[in-house]
């Protein structure tokens, strides 16, 4: 793996749970760690909870030209990221076909669609030009069994997906092209569902079978950067459900689809 101070690493969604506990790995294996939301309150505290050194950033990363100026922010301070872990999603269900709204599939669209085509457009070439450039996305099984109840936010998923492993082709077309060995990597991070503290001390009475804890998820992304770019591009990677674990500097407990 390259030194991981001499990589920078941009964390979309970082207000969330997951988005403080890959912040939070990714800065304690020694990246440097640059997180984004849309509400600088939220991402401010989520940065300070996920540990000195973690950069909080203000964007909408719906409006393709604030994530371009987000770009040229960086490009004139920290300059540009090597790898974006992009963490933006949502859920919204149905009871069947029918009453899927136009208002949830725009909610589902935007977050899980529009943010991710806007980021890897704005980075995907700070991605291509890193000696270990990275592209992950989280999906969910659901993709693989789509039911009916769930129709807009599997389509919103699986168009998530295709996108990011379209990325994949183009990274390995560029290095093929280059006469290069690949070195960036686009992959799928699949889950069933994620869990973490605050939900499981909501829910005492709930067990959250098949989840994946947000500790387990962030180890697996800091894993990311230590395994070859040409066994995780375009890859499908499922993590195991299981208890939290303490984030370490290893793939973790996954299947290659």
């Amino acid at each position: 793996m390259s030194d991981p101070s001499q990589l920078q690493v941009l964390v979309t969604g970082g207000s969330g749970p997951s988005g403080v506990a890959v912040a939070r790995a990714l800065r304690q294996a020694g990246f440097r760690v640059l997180t984004v939301g849309s509400d600088q309150a939220r991402i401010e505290a989520a940065a300070a909870q996920a540990g000195d050194g973690v950069m909080p950033l203000v964007c909408d990363l719906a409006d393709l030209s604030g994530v371009r100026a987000l770009r040229e922010t960086l490009a004139e301070t920290t300059g540009p990221p090597d790898a974006v872990i992009h963490l933006v999603g949502g859920w919204r269900g149905a009871k069947g076909i029918p009453d899927q709204s136009d208002a949830d599939w725009d909610f589902l669209e935007q977050g899980a669609i529009t943010t991710l085509r806007n980021v890897s457009r704005v980075f995907y070439d700070d991605i291509a030009a890193s000696g270990c450039g990275r592209f992950a996305m989280v999906s969910s099984t659901a993709v693989e069994s789509p039911t009916a109840a769930a129709a807009s936010y599997v389509a919103a998923k699986a168009a998530a997906e295709a996108w990011t492993l379209a990325m994949a082709e183009g990274l390995a077309r560029s290095a093929a092209g280059a006469g290069t060995d690949l070195r960036s990597a686009a992959v799928v991070l699949v889950v069933k569902a994620l869990v973490h503290p605050e939900l499981r001390k909501a829910h005492p009475e709930r067990t959250f079978p098949g989840a994946t804890d947000v500790e387990d998820l962030a180890a697996v992304v800091v894993g990311l950067f230590s395994r070859p770019a040409s066994e995780l591009n375009g890859r499908r990677v499922r993590l195991a459900p299981g208890p939290a674990r303490p984030a370490q500097p290893a793939l973790g407990p996954t299947s290659l689809d």
